[in-house]
């Protein structure tokens, strides 16, 4: 408000601070006579306060390579601005952009359009998630910001309300628990349903599988009573398809051993041979408390953006443990055509995968810190992003961090073309 009793008034007497600015209607009024400045020289205040976007500059952005220049004279690339560490909260921070850097994703919230009148229940608050994810694109994609940096304070806030307190600001969290609670509710609050209705989280990262398991006999029992057993229906194999958002890529457990200098090896493994989970053949053993089961997964529809969560952490009864084992993967060129059966492979004319984001966790398990790579798209270069320091980095040293969450980009057919050209 702007009467005789509001702050906006006693601040403009105490402080001789004239010119505010009404943050709903975007008008701007002079304090304490109370009258409306119109003048276009105050356009730029407003646009970093409400940015907007139009059909044309959406589609540029992931061509152009211009450097925008910050009111201070810092020079940053749109897309590719730092995120404040309130406190503990680098690891929201890194979803966050890494999210961003999605082109289908971050354009459809770019236009506010696409989602104001998707219809809530009353007193709906998830929405708020919807809002303020939109206005941060609109905020870390603005070519005329005032700093190389933006707050996700409100976001945050979002989060912390929508999520009931379960992901902090003042408490380190889990990057793969945040993620995945955040697309999910993302979905639900466009909309989105279990099985039916789709929306632009669905279109963009859900693929499909077939889970095959087989109920096993308890280890102890002699063999002739398993050999029955296993006659049974209920230990007969079973096969249900479900959707994904992301995936998860078990590590080989890491070796207790030291070697001759007393120094613990840090294990590497290639990417395909943890991908191997996928290909239908491989079974994995899961035990629940009372009973053992063998499950294999085979892959059957491949999402244009696909997401894979490294397994670092198990928790036991007592802490969690986290595995240091490095990934060895390419940054371009992953092809996953061989963990399709033969019969969905001719429904994919594309199985061919480039990285743009990766998500880095370093240190101990509950602490630690986020950092992530990612690649911008109209200068090919990547970028790596630590809160509010924005560096530049060479790929090869990006395959050298502990990777945590991945998102790859499938090649589409032009793409491929200019690839092998």
């Amino acid at each position: 408000g702007r009467g005789l009793k509001s702050h906006a008034y006693i601040h403009s007497v105490q402080l001789s601070h004239h010119v505010f600015l009404n943050l709903h209607t975007l008008k701007f009024y002079c304090l304490p006579d109370n009258y409306e400045i119109i003048d276009s020289s105050l356009e730029d205040i407003t646009y970093v306060h409400k940015p907007t976007f139009t059909a044309q500059q959406i589609s540029n952005l992931d061509k152009q390579a211009k450097l925008s220049r910050a009111y201070d004279g810092t020079t940053y690339l749109p897309g590719i601005v730092g995120l404040n560490n309130i406190k503990a909260n680098d690891y929201a921070n890194a979803v966050l952009q890494a999210l961003s850097n999605v082109p289908p994703l971050r354009n459809y919230f770019l236009e506010e359009e696409n989602y104001w009148n998707i219809e809530r229940p009353p007193g709906d608050i998830m929405f708020l998630l919807v809002q303020r994810f939109g206005e941060l694109m609109r905020k870390l994609w603005n070519p005329r910001n005032f700093k190389a940096h933006v707050s996700p304070h409100e976001m945050l806030q979002a989060v912390v309300l929508c999520s009931k307190k379960n992901f902090q600001i003042t408490k380190q969290g889990d990057g793969v628990d945040f993620l995945s609670w955040f697309l999910n509710a993302l979905h639900l609050a466009l909309g989105g349903t279990k099985r039916k209705k789709k929306t632009i989280v669905t279109d963009v990262f859900q693929g499909s599988m077939r889970i095959f398991t087989k109920k096993l006999p308890h280890p102890d029992l002699p063999a002739e009573e398993k050999a029955q057993l296993l006659q049974n229906s209920e230990y007969q194999e079973k096969m249900v398809e479900s959707t994904f958002m992301y995936l998860t890529l078990d590590l080989p457990t890491a070796p207790l051993y030291k070697d001759e200098k007393e120094q613990l090896i840090i294990p590497q493994v290639p990417l395909f041979s943890i991908l191997a989970k996928f290909n239908g053949v491989t079974e994995k053993e899961y035990k629940t408390y009372k009973e053992n089961f063998l499950k294999r997964f085979q892959l059957t529809k491949l999402p244009p953006y696909l997401i894979f969560c490294i397994k670092r952490f198990t928790k036991n009864n007592f802490f969690v443990e986290k595995n240091p084992t490095i990934v060895n993967f390419p940054i371009t060129n992953v092809d996953l055509r061989e963990y399709l059966s033969e019969e969905v492979q001719a429904a994919h004319t594309n199985t061919t995968y480039d990285l743009i984001a990766n998500i880095v966790h370093d240190g101990k398990p509950s602490e630690g810190s986020y950092r992530i790579h990612v690649l911008h798209h109209g200068t090919g270069k990547w970028y790596e992003l630590q809160d509010l320091q924005v560096t530049d980095i060479l790929p090869q040293m990006i395959t050298l961090s502990e990777a945590y969450i991945q998102i790859w980009k499938r090649r589409e057919e032009d793409e491929t073309n200019q690839q092998g050209a």
